[in-house]
This record gives structure tokens, sequence and C-alpha cells, in this order.
């Protein structure tokens, strides 16, 4: 989802991005909310002593973290397993960029990283009420969530604090061989454009449409849906000419999906931005020991070879940060 720039605006939101926040299409539906952990050493990530053994544990960073974490072990993600290669699930476990950099970050704080997945405008929703401890999926840190606004400005929730990991931006990918030769978003006005509800493209997507009135030019038809397996659906079926997504998630269709047949990925990303692990805002020590645990992995290369396995170099960031987006 929305970089997910690339998965909306509102707080209780949630995009696999600023530019939005990467597995064929058929493989990516997720029937309700199921409890999945990533399969081998995504989840098994902290050390033999994890089990919550303040005294034991040999971790670099476990003192770092909150005590709740130290006695249980456990760091409860949520997500939207729909966007790989960022999150995606493969043969009944939650797989690729985001669960592999979890389990990283799981072996410097010594705990295990639990994903379970649920619909992506929920998961901001589902953090503040304490469901999760964190939501990891493509999402994009921008102020509206940070400060809990909806699209309008108006206040809806206190918002989150966001770990930005990694960066990307909007793409616009169609059927493959573009029939109606779309070349970038703006070329979209008067037109059917299918997008994942709830996610900072779908907010570029309006912003278009927008763009497309005062210019004169008819609006764009914009079709949001629950999940973006339906999205992309649409797009192959061609009842949309194009759909919008985060740029490692359009790339990642574009080779995959049909084994290259069903999309291509036409202009450049716009909106480059970062994607952020969402904490409640009252969790600073959770925060800080995430921010700490992403630098420590950036440093030792272990952050660059998850980007390096799943193709997702292009996002890489030097630096992890808090609140960096705008």
């Amino acid at each position: 989802m929305t970089a997910r720039t690339t998965r909306s605006t509102a707080p209780a939101k949630h995009r696999k991005s600023v530019v939005s926040r990467f597995t064929a299409v058929g493989a990516l539906a997720v029937a309700g909310t199921l409890l999945l952990t990533a399969c081998g050493d995504q989840t098994d990530s902290g050390s033999k002593e994890s089990g919550g053994d303040r005294t034991s544990n040999s971790a670099p960073l476990f003192d770092k973290l909150p005590e709740k974490y130290q006695k249980s072990g456990v760091i409860k993600v949520g997500t939207n397993a729909e966007y790989a290669p960022m999150e995606s699930v493969e043969n009944g476990k939650i797989v690729g960029v985001d669960p592999d950099i979890a389990a990283e970050l799981g072996k410097k704080l010594g705990v295990k990283f639990e994903f379970t997945s649920g619909s992506f405008d929920g998961l901001i929703t589902a953090l503040n009420s304490g469901r999760h401890d964190v939501a990891m999926s493509s999402i994009t840190d921008n102020k509206q969530r940070q400060e809990g606004l909806d699209e309008n400005g108006k206040k809806l929730g206190k918002g989150v604090d966001f770990v930005d990991y990694f960066i990307a931006g909007t793409a616009v990918y169609t059927k493959k061989g573009n029939p109606q030769g779309i070349k970038s978003i703006g070329d979209l006005c008067g037109k059917t454009a299918a997008v994942q509800r709830g996610t900072t493209y779908e907010k570029a997507l309006q912003t278009q449409s927008k763009t497309c009135k005062d210019g004169g030019k008819p609006a764009v038809k914009i079709e949001s849906f629950e999940n973006d397996t339906e999205a992309q659906t649409r797009v192959k079926s061609g009842g949309a000419v194009a759909g919008v997504n985060d740029y490692p998630v359009a790339l990642d269709l574009s080779r995959k999906a049909d084994g290259g047949n069903a999309f291509e990925v036409v202009g450049e990303q716009i909106d480059a931005g970062p994607f952020g692990m969402a904490v409640n805002k009252d969790n600073t020590g959770l925060r800080d020991a995430l921010k700490e645990a992403v630098d420590a992995i950036i440093a030792d290369g272990s952050y660059k070879k998850v980007l390096e396995k799943w193709g997702a170099t292009s996002g890489a960031i030097d630096k992890a940060a808090i609140n960096g987006g705008k």
C-alpha cells in the first residue's frame, strides 16, 4: 500500500505513503484478520535467550526496550499483507521486506515480531486501541497521520509517531501493453483509475482529479477498493485504464504478475517520501528503541541484504528518523 507514498490520508486509516507505505494478484488475498507469522528466521528473530529473561538476554539493544517487551519477548505488528515485495502471503505465512526487516530488528532487540494481517485502513485504529504494538505495512509517514487529521484537516484522534525505515513514491501502472497510452498520472483526466481505499495514493488521485478540473478537463473517475488485489483485478480486466500504487509494489507487480504479462509501470515515481513503523504516541520507549535498532541494522549491513533479497534497494535510507514525513 499508501510511500504503501504509497499506502491515505485519514490517520485512522493506514498506505501500503508519503509517496505512497510488491507476487501475483491472486496470491495476495487475505481473508479476514488472520494471525500469520513470517517463516523461519523472520519471526524467530531474537537470541536464544529472548523469552523475556531480562538477566540473560544478550541482544545488544535489549535493555533499550520497555519492561513490558522484555518480559513478553514479543512485539505485535499489524500489517496488510497485500503489497509484495513489502509484505504478502506465501504458503500461509507473511513474507517480504517488512517481515525480514522486523526479523533483523528482533535480533538487535532480543524479541520476536509477530505479524497479524488485517485491512489497511484499520491499522492505525487497531494500533491506538492496543491491538498491536506497531503498524508496519508500507505506511507513508506524513503530518496528517502524525497529528491525527482527516483529509480536510479535521482532528480525528491523537495521531501516531513514526520510525522511518524506507522511502518510496507513487507510481502509475497499466494493463500490459498500455492500451490507452498512459504516460503519467496527468493523463488520467476523464479516465477510470483504480486504487486501494485509505491510501496516500488514493489522495494522489484525488489531487490529480482536482488539477484536471481546475484546468478545464474532466475529473479522474476514481474507483476505490477495500484491498489492493481488487484494484489490480480491475486494471487487469480493463475496467480501469490504470492503477496507482507504491512504486516498489507496482514494479513488483509488473515483474511477477502472470509471469510479467499482466501489468507495466508507466512514467516515473512521484512524491517520494518515507515509510514508517507507526507507534502509539504514548509508547515513546518502544519508538526510541526501534529507531536505534533500525540504525543498528543499517550500520551492520543486514538492512541492505534484506533490500537486495527483495529487489527493493531503491528505497534504502542512510539513517532512521522519527516523524520525518511532511
